[in-house]
C-alpha cells in the first residue's frame, strides 16, 4: 500500500526474526500482525497479534522463516522500522526503532507521529 519497489516496508534484525519464527512454530500461527492504535500518554501504542490467517490487504514480510503482517491503517507510521528482540537481565522483549516517531514516553511504550488525525488507527 505505501511500498516502495524493492523494499521491504519493515525489517527485522536476525534475533526478531528468530524469536519471531519461534513463536510461529510454538502457536502454529501464520505470523505477527503489527500496529498501532490511539493509547498511552504519547498518544499511540504499537500492537502485536498472532494471526490465524493472512489478509490480503496486509503488508506481508518474511525473512529467515519470520513472518510479519502490517494491517493497511498502520502501514504508513511503520514505514522504515527496525523490529529488533532485546534480552536483557530484567526484561525481554520486542523493540522497534521507527524514523517516524518524533517524540516517545520516558517508559518507552507509546509514541508520537508527526501527523496524529489519521483516521481509525485500530490493527
Amino acid at each position: 500500500m505505501f511500498g516502495i519497489p524493492g523494499k521491504q516496508a519493515v525489517t527485522m534484525t536476525d534475533a526478531a526474526a528468530k524469536q519471531i519464527a519461534k513463536l510461529m512454530t510454538k502457536d502454529g500461527t501464520q505470523g505477527l500482525r503489527i500496529g498501532v492504535k490511539k493509547g498511552g500518554c504519547a498518544g499511540m501504542e504499537y500492537t502485536m497479534d498472532y494471526v490465524d490467517a493472512v489478509d490480503p490487504h496486509d503488508e506481508v514480510v518474511e525473512q529467515d522463516g519470520a513472518r510479519v503482517m502490517i494491517a493497511p491503517m498502520a502501514q504508513m507510521f511503520l514505514f522504515g522500522t527496525e523490529i529488533d528482540y532485546e534480552v536483557s537481565l530484567l526484561e525481554s522483549g520486542f523493540k522497534f526503532k521507527n524514523p517516524n516517531v518524533v517524540d516517545a514516553c520516558g517508559c518507552g511504550e507509546s509514541i508520537k507521529f508527526a501527523d496524529m488525525d489519521a483516521p481509525n488507527l485500530q490493527s
